[in-house]
């Protein structure tokens, strides 16, 4: 008998003891615990001896997100990028990246700017003061998480 096959078993003994809800029909692993999903996670990161609580901005720590921050805030200050230069950069499509353009402003990250040029729309995007100091923060407290200084 092959070993392996014994180890899927046992595993799958594990998943039968849970109903059938958690399951969804599917035999799956049970999830380790942790925070509940969506909610930000508090973890310690040892620093000079103290142990330092690092949350990280559950608005930036999206992957989408964080590449749209670190992209602006490359630039200047007021410095602004139009929305098909930023959309070619991140090689998103234009729904998700006024999706998750709308959530950063909402938090009040960016400043989206419409406008015309003669006829032609154009939608700059900017990075406030907030957000560039959000990313800040955000970018400290994963460099303490991480143990870098």
């Amino acid at each position: 008998m092959d070993p392996a096959r014994g180890r899927r078993r046992s595993l799958l003994r594990c998943t039968r003891e849970l109903p059938r809800h958690v399951t969804r029909g599917r035999r799956r692993l049970p999830r380790l615990r942790g925070a509940p999903p969506g909610r930000p996670i508090a973890r310690q990161a040892q620093s000079g001896g103290e142990a330092v609580v690092n949350e990280l901005d559950p608005v930036i720590h999206a992957q989408a997100r964080l590449r749209i921050m670190s992209t602006l805030a490359a630039l200047s200050d007021g410095s602004s990028m139009t929305f098909p230069r930023l959309q070619n950069l991140l090689d998103m499509t234009a729904g998700n990246l006024s999706t998750h353009l709308r959530k950063l402003e909402d938090a009040g990250y960016v400043s989206v700017r419409k406008s015309h040029n003669e006829r032609t729309p154009v939608t700059d995007v900017t990075l406030s003061t907030v957000g560039r100091r959000a990313f800040e923060d955000y970018m400290t407290a994963l460099r303490a998480l991480l143990g870098e200084k």
